[in-house]
């Protein structure tokens, strides 16, 4: 990735360039799915996955009732898994298809070739922009989508805040530095206190800028937002910035523009942020409990049950992986955010 000697990049201006400058960023030029990728989401390790957020959305939309139009928006959809099993799934109750309208919001042109490919026969909507969906009840699934924004860092040190930078000087390799930054007109600008009982902050600004404007369609088309991540309900923040190559942790400031930049999402801020955005509330719960409570191992039993021991041996396998406490069960968490009115609470 080319760029100037001798510069200061805030680190989300950093990670914004690595993974999406339009030439070199990682997400922009490659597909970082799968065995041969960096790593593999929930919808490639179990079709199971992708059934139990389509019977979900069905009953959501009826908590909505049953409207006769209805946008269901992916953002980020990957190489597109999750939304051809869920439209396999959804094909089946005719009545809901018929009403939905298909959208993925994607910003990769390589990854929308890929989902164009595996899509091609469906009815999708690709958009750059989430408010160009239409003014009808609107359910956003986000499945590993906000992990993958940038975000920014901060530090306390005697009363006074840094924030993190990544310095690139001529013939050396980038790194590190803080810089004194006044932490008052930050929360002014995102207009939440921030830094109270607060040591380190860590936050994706444009992530709280689509929780704004996603909160904004559904207070007023009605709706919802499911988000699938990993992450954590803590007070206090930490910092959890990594990089990811080939299903292994790696430098973010080695090999630019070729390793995935990822984070922890903090629930406990999204939940405070919604809060004071007034008339939403969110529920909250670990991917295991969601997906154990839409019945995911009566379905595993269902079609398992005339199977021979290794395709049976297989779906199991496949099955602890999203549900086991060790792998992603307690790590990924599920919240869903939506109208007060709505007291919709299934899989919390």
């Amino acid at each position: 990735m080319k760029l100037k000697k001798n510069l200061n990049l805030s680190l989300d201006q950093f990670i914004n360039h690595s993974l999406y400058d339009k030439k070199s960023g990682y997400y922009m030029k490659k597909n970082p799915f799968g065995k041969t990728g960096d790593f593999i989401t929930a919808p490639n390790i179990s079709r199971l996955f992708s059934e139990m957020i389509s019977v979900w959305t069905i009953a959501f939309w009826q908590s909505l009732g049953s409207p006769k139009k209805f946008n269901l928006i992916e953002l980020g959809a990957g190489n597109g898994e999750m939304m051809k099993d869920i439209i396999e799934t959804l094909q089946n109750f005719p009545y809901f298809f018929n009403s939905c309208n298909f959208i993925i919001h994607e910003k990769s042109p390589s990854l929308i070739k890929i989902q164009k490919t595996k899509l091609k026969k469906n009815k999708i909507t690709w958009i750059n922009q989430i408010n160009k969906i239409g003014n009808f009840p609107s359910l956003f699934l986000a499945n590993e989508f906000f992990d993958a924004m940038a975000i920014k860092q901060f530090i306390k040190k005697k009363d006074l805040w840094f924030e993190k930078f990544v310095k690139f000087e001529s013939n050396q390799k980038p790194f590190f530095i803080e810089k004194k930054t006044n932490i008052k007109n930050l929360e002014k600008k995102i207009n939440l206190t921030i830094s109270k009982n607060q040591n380190f902050i860590e936050y994706s600004e444009l992530g709280l800028n689509y929780l704004k404007e996603i909160s904004r369609i559904i207070k007023k088309n009605s709706g919802g937002l499911l988000i699938i991540d990993y992450g954590d309900n803590n007070k206090k923040m930490r910092n959890t910035l990594k990089g990811v190559s080939k299903h292994k942790f790696a430098n973010i400031l080695e090999d630019i523009g070729n390793i995935d930049i990822t984070h922890n999402i903090n629930f406990n801020l999204f939940r405070k942020f919604i809060k004071q955005i007034g008339n939403l509330e969110s529920n909250l719960t670990s991917q295991k409990k969601f997906l154990l409570k839409l019945g995911i191992k009566e379905r595993a039993e269902t079609i398992s049950k005339n199977l021979n021991f290794s395709k049976k041996a297989n779906i199991y396998y496949r099955l602890d992986r999203l549900i086991d406490d060790q792998q992603m069960g307690s790590l990924f968490k599920v919240m869903l955010i939506k109208n007060k009115k709505n007291k919709f609470n299934l899989g919390f």
